[in-house]
């Protein structure tokens, strides 16, 4: 399948208390879950074992491991990262060296590159690092969450993370506002809106929008319900600056932007 311009990041979740199930898999699954995303057209599969949802605690590194070992083992014993780009969805760095050596290429770091290993272990494998933008921490995050200036406030923590990455010599850099992470249905919104902004940096953005409460608050739906409302926040993110879309419904996104490219391109 011919792949869109913009990169789909498809999601997949090593735990059982990810808030879509239909993200979660099992071993036994894994393999049918990696080829069906690969087939309906996604450049990068996210894999996780942690929930970051709000309220949701700290899960301990061994146990993170535990939960991701096998799924790595096999994406290593297939070689299914010569097919796609697989990214990791921790902070751990005994994690994050892990997959690292099995052929992961990308580290999507909810805390944004806090932790100065996971700087080190990011810089020695020469993987990209996605830098997320999020307001405390998933146990707390959306416990009325304040800022001066939203834009201004991500900008200015963006900068000082970027330079941080640099210093310890990592080069692939993308963003993420982190929508959902520590802010309420108004700063989403916004962030949204002036998403373009945040281009001046010259790096690539990320929008992972996906079946998430801001939806709800705009028009009251279950989490099974909200594919349309993401695509929309997906497809006018990509509008405005977007090149990564982190998504939980591939097939649905890859011929949604294969719809608005084949508009764009007509001059």
């Amino acid at each position: 399948m011919q792949t869109c311009k913009t990169k789909i990041m498809g999601v997949l979740n090593a735990n059982e208390d990810s808030f879509f199930k239909e993200s979660r898999f099992d071993i036994k699954e894994a393999s049918f879950k990696i080829e069906k995303m690969i087939e309906n057209g996604a450049n990068i599969i996210d894999i996780g074992a942690v929930s970051s949802k709000p309220g949701s605690i700290e899960v301990d590194e061994k146990v993170e491991l535990e939960r991701l070992k096998n799924i790595v083992d096999t994406i290593y014993k297939e070689r299914y990262f010569e097919k796609i780009d697989f990214s990791i969805d921790s902070y751990s760095p005994l994690v994050i060296d892990y997959v690292l050596n099995k052929g992961f290429k990308i580290v999507n770091d909810i805390t944004g590159l806090a932790n100065d290993e996971v700087c080190k272990i990011s810089a020695k494998y020469n993987a990209k690092v996605i830098i997320m933008h999020m307001q405390n921490k998933p146990s707390n995050m959306q416990e009325k969450p304040e800022y001066k200036n939203v834009v201004l406030d991500i900008d200015e923590y963006f900068k000082k993370q970027i330079q941080k990455a640099k210093s310890f010599g990592i080069k692939d850099i993308a963003l993420d506002v982190g929508i959902g992470f520590g802010k309420t249905l108004e700063h989403n919104l916004l962030l949204l809106n002036k998403l373009e902004y945040f281009k001046h940096f010259g790096y690539e953005l990320l929008i992972g929008a996906s079946r998430k409460s801001m939806i709800d608050m705009i028009t009251p739906c279950e989490i099974k319900d909200r594919l349309p409302g993401t695509l929309a926040i997906h497809l006018e993110s990509v509008n405005r600056g977007a090149s990564i879309i982190r998504c939980h419904d591939v097939y649905e996104h890859y011929q949604a932007l294969k719809v608005q490219e084949a508009i764009n391109s007509i001059s």
